[in-house]
């Protein structure tokens, strides 16, 4: 795209009408991935040519936006469902994204700049104004989104940008005016672009699986009408923040400086329409047709979701069972069911696998932990992980539910303890041989956990595996947590002798 650039009339391909509209209408027929690599290209371009006059910029941006918004989101619908597809589609679908909407983010701020430097020659933008201001917020709501599905990092200049075009909006007058963000999407105002980011923020994405963060972004944009933004400190508020400080939205435990700048915000009405919509799709089994989810979700699927919503938005934050204990030490980890299943059988060589985090805290739950980011990446909230603590030779089994990226190779889990002696067996499933981890002691008439690859586990095939001298037959019962390579059940033990 290079050579199309004058100092006189812009030679840019976009700048001709027709040529921009047949670029735009490809953009907006091909495949997500393909779409968003192309649309990237084009904003670079445009943001590098200086022939552009300001509101023919815009123009292009908005247009160009506007022909690649629905893939864009397409794109993060989809990539969720990538963890199988392997790492390196993976990561060319999440750079894509991110990227798409870093440009966009660029692109936009290039134009305000350009604005606020142009004096009276920018008042040809002026009218444009709000609807900037409104896209370049959901655009960096779109690419917080990306950065979550990856648990950050999210760095505290995201919150100042933030905060500074919301607050250049209310300078305006404008935070609260009506307007449609894209053709057919419904009328919108600054206000709740922005409001819509900061109920993210608080609804603990980092204890969401990638499907699920998508999956509450839907219902978060549903629920959104239920909230406000305020100025005023009352007794029901719940979170604050305070948009010309560089910090991301915070529950109320103390009273923050009081300043122009602080809003507030609760959730009850959101909860008790959440609580109101689960009650719904208990008794129907399915989701309202009335919530735009973007795609087909099962029930099962968004109601843990909704749950999690839920308490979240609760005026009181949930109550840890156990109390946490501070310690440091060092501890072993390996990732996924096969590893585990090596180590705790003695298959394993040295130290294959294993990588060094570092203990922060520990609860009769579980743990939190300090862990370098290696270079495969594979922490993700539900991945299950075996785990040696210091000195120790026992191995322990758990889930991750919590993960914060602090710096791009740096970051901090909470797991889950599902088992402090699990066992290693080789199992006979109706004749297929299947690697399982036994997470319970058996005993005749009871119930015991076990972990196995989910498609070894099939109603009404029993289990059967040799252990300490003696034949277990275990029947399956209901299924309690699934993961990419794995799935927990219970199961009856029919013998053990």
């Amino acid at each position: 795209m290079l050579g199309f650039f004058s100092n006189k009339q812009p030679a840019h391909p976009l700048a001709d009408p027709r040529e921009a509209k047949n670029v735009l209408a490809e953009i907006g027929g091909r495949e997500p991935l393909d779409a968003m690599e192309d649309a990237s290209a084009w904003l670079e371009s445009i943001v590098a040519d200086e022939s552009f006059k300001l509101a023919q910029r815009l123009d292009i941006i908005f247009k160009l936006d506007e022909a690649a918004a629905a893939q864009a989101r397409r794109l993060g619908r989809d990539y969720p469902s990538l963890s199988a597809a392997g790492r390196s589609q993976e990561t060319r679908q999440w750079e894509a994204g991110h990227g798409y909407w870093q440009l966009l983010i660029d692109a936009y701020g290039d134009c305000l700049a350009r604005f606020r430097a142009a004096g009276k020659d920018g008042d040809a933008i002026r009218p444009q104004l709000p609807l900037l201001y409104a896209r370049l917020i959901d655009a960096l709501a779109a690419q917080f989104k990306w950065k979550q599905f990856r648990y950050g990092p999210v760095d505290a200049q995201f919150w100042a940008t933030l905060g500074g075009i919301y607050l250049a909006a209310v300078e305006a007058k404008v935070e609260q005016k009506s307007l449609q963000l894209y053709a057919g999407s419904p009328e919108t105002t600054i206000e709740a672009v922005y409001l819509k980011v900061l109920v993210f923020q608080a609804t603990s994405m980092d204890k969401l699986q990638p499907l699920e963060i998508e999956v509450g972004e839907r219902l978060i944009a549903h629920f959104l009408p239920h909230f406000s933004l305020i100025r005023e400190l009352r007794p029901d508020n719940v979170y604050w923040v305070d948009a010309a400080k560089p910090l991301p939205p915070t529950r109320l435990a103390k009273l923050p400086e009081v300043t122009p700048t602080l809003r507030f915000f609760n959730g009850v009405r959101a909860m008790e329409a959440v609580e109101k919509t689960m009650a719904q799709i208990r008794a129907e089994g399915r989701v309202p047709p009335y919530i735009n989810m973007g795609a087909q979700y099962a029930a099962d699927t968004v109601l843990p979701v909704l749950q999690h919503l839920a308490l979240c938005w609760a005026p009181k934050p949930p109550m840890r069972s156990t109390a946490r204990r501070r310690i440091s030490s060092p501890l072993k980890a390996v990732n996924g069911l096969a590893a585990v299943h090596k180590r705790l059988s003695g298959r394993a060589n040295g130290s294959e696998g294993i990588e060094s985090w570092a203990v922060d805290d520990v609860s009769l739950g579980g743990l939190g932990a300090s862990v370098s980011i290696s270079r495969n990446d594979w922490i993700r909230v539900g991945c299950l992980v075996g785990l040696q603590p210091d000195g120790g030779e026992n191995w322990l089994v758990g889930i991750v539910r919590r993960y914060v990226r602090s710096a791009p190779n740096q970051g901090s889990v909470g797991v889950e303890t599902i088992s402090k002696s699990p066992r290693a067996v080789l199992a006979d499933a109706g004749g297929l041989w299947t690697e399982a981890l036994l997470l319970d002691v058996p005993q005749v008439g009871e119930y015991a956990r076990m972990a196995l690859p989910p498609d070894a586990l099939e109603d009404k095939v029993a289990l059967v595996f040799s252990l300490d001298d003696k034949t277990a037959r275990l029947h399956p019962r209901e299924t309690l947590a699934k993961g990419a390579d794995y799935v927990i059940a219970n199961f009856f033990v029919q013998s053990f002798s």
